[in-house]
């Protein structure tokens, strides 16, 4: 038994079961330790109030926003590079090239953070900690380029053990310091120390794939590097100012308030977020590898990843949507009733949200990547032009919609472009998924209205959509396990005939 339990979850052997080795990890990894960092931040958010909270959200989302611009993208590109490098020397230099120019650009924004923060922001009170903030940003910044780095290995049981060690220490410091002093510089020096311990543990673990790290640059590397990565880097600034965006306009035009009652509600919906990211993380390297060489098995992975995320992603949404009035009073307490509406709004985003991730990842792993510019300018835009237009009159249930308007227009432009690389159909095989969904929001709309308590309502209503899935025998379930099996065939994957139920 421990035998087949290590050949699962410790061994890659083949492209599903590795997919899925490295999926499962990295939802240990990014939900188990978000979940530790959620109890500080729902302790903190109720300790310090919606202005505290809101002071400590604006500061985060502001460096983010200054230092987007001095980074050229190179987190995808490592990944895609060293999968593809042919020997350890030629590894080496895409390794050091890449972490020399990230140092660099990490350098500029810490000089940008410094001397442009103070004149910009409109929270004041940011100044405070922004010392501190600056350092959360190294720390953050070098321990994801050594998790790019374990990505590269398809490793993510190691980055799933850092990760949560990371977020332990941010807790326990977290705990003890806003215990000592109810202080929003008490929160930020928490995440420092704690990002610096997962810092250490990381480059330790690494120690034996960073030889040469800082002597094997090549000018020819980091020609690839701005070749391959200046669309990615326009892409992901852009989508940094997509995220970051309503906190910052809402900051220029509202209050700190507003900011912590809109950042709490985004919180949450920001971890549903990591479902697709885990799944497009974990294919990225299978992507790569058969991008161009195998379309016909391209295909069959893209259909079944994106009807997978619809799978989850519809019915988060709808009992989201429903029961979002008693999900934020029961995790931040009535002061954070003023965000149900945007947190009702911001939930609808994932069913654009969880396809685009997978779209984007196959874009990129076709080295199509400058198509990506346009719908980032796309998203970028049409956020902050709906912002600025509903904000004044909306206030923060404004920016939700603004959010939601921009996110759908991005992933119908996605979905367009990522047909055009690879004709795969997707809507035709959840006719299951959406009877079910349909089901189970009724039944979630039917016991609130009854008044039971929110945990028994979500439980309840999900193992309904889960009960009709296996009752009408959804071919997804299906191919959940054949994950455990690493032996089944790839043409196991081939689709069901769609609309038959």
């Amino acid at each position: 038994m421990w035998q087949k339990i290590k050949s699962l979850f410790f061994k890659n052997q083949g492209t599903r079961q590795t997919v899925a080795k490295n999926t499962f990890w990295l939802t240990v990894s990014n939900f188990g330790g978000r979940a530790l960092r959620a109890v500080l931040v729902i302790y903190a958010a109720r300790l310090l109030g919606a202005d505290g909270w809101g002071v400590f959200s604006y500061a985060i989302s502001l460096v983010a926003f200054i230092t987007s611009f001095m980074d050229i993208g190179i987190n995808s590109i490592l990944i895609r590079e060293t999968v593809k490098a042919e020997g350890d020397a030629a590894r080496r230099k895409v390794l050091s090239t890449a972490f020399i120019t990230k140092t660099v650009g990490l350098a500029l924004g810490i000089l940008a953070v410094l001397f442009i923060t103070p004149h910009v922001t409109s929270v004041k009170e940011v100044n405070s900690i922004l010392g501190i903030i600056i350092f959360v940003l190294i720390f953050d910044t070098f321990r994801d380029f050594g998790f790019n780095i374990i990505r590269s290995l398809e490793k993510m049981e190691w980055e799933a053990a850092l990760y949560i060690l990371t977020n332990v220490a941010i807790l326990a410091f977290g705990i003890v310091f806003l215990l000592l002093s109810k202080s929003v510089q008490s929160l930020a020096l928490s995440y420092a120390i704690g990002d610096s311990v997962g810092l250490i543990a990381t480059y330790w673990l690494l120690k034996n794939h960073l030889g040469g790290l800082l002597r094997n640059f090549s000018k020819s590397t980091l020609k690839m590097i701005f070749l391959s990565a200046w669309p990615f880097a326009i892409s992901g600034i852009l989508g940094v100012l997509m995220l970051n965006a309503d906190i910052l306009i809402i900051g220029w035009l509202k209050s700190a308030t507003d900011v912590g009652l809109y950042s709490a509600a985004q919180r949450i919906v920001q971890l549903i977020y990591l479902i697709p990211a885990i799944i497009g993380i974990s294919a990225l390297p299978t992507f790569s590898r058969l991008a161009n060489k195998d379309n016909a098995k391209m295909r069959r992975v893209i259909e079944r990843l994106v009807s997978l995320t619809f799978a989850f992603g519809i019915p988060i949404a709808i009992g989201g949507f429903i029961l979002g009035g008693p999900l934020i009073l029961l995790i931040f307490g009535q002061a954070y009733a003023g965000g149900i509406p945007s947190f009702q709004i911001l939930i609808l985003t994932i069913l654009a949200d969880f396809p685009a991730v997978i779209f984007s990842g196959l874009i990129f792993s076709y080295d199509r990547q400058r198509t990506l510019i346009l719908n980032s300018v796309i998203a970028g835009t049409l956020n902050i032009l709906f912002d600025f237009l509903l904000i004044p009159h909306l206030g923060i249930t404004g920016s939700a919609i603004a959010t939601f308007l921009a996110q759908f227009i991005s992933m119908r432009y996605l979905w367009w472009i990522a047909k055009r690389t690879n004709r795969f159909e997707v809507l035709p095989y959840l006719t299951r998924v959406f009877l079910a969904a349909a089901a189970m929001g009724a039944v979630a709309f039917g016991l609130n209205a009854a008044g039971l308590e929110v945990l028994v309502n979500i439980a309840i209503s999900g193992a309904v959509y889960a009960g009709i899935l296996f009752f009408l025998r959804e071919p997804l379930i299906k191919e959940m396990k054949l994950i455990l099996r690493p032996d089944a065939p790839v043409e196991s994957l081939a689709p069901v005939e769609p609309g038959r139920v």
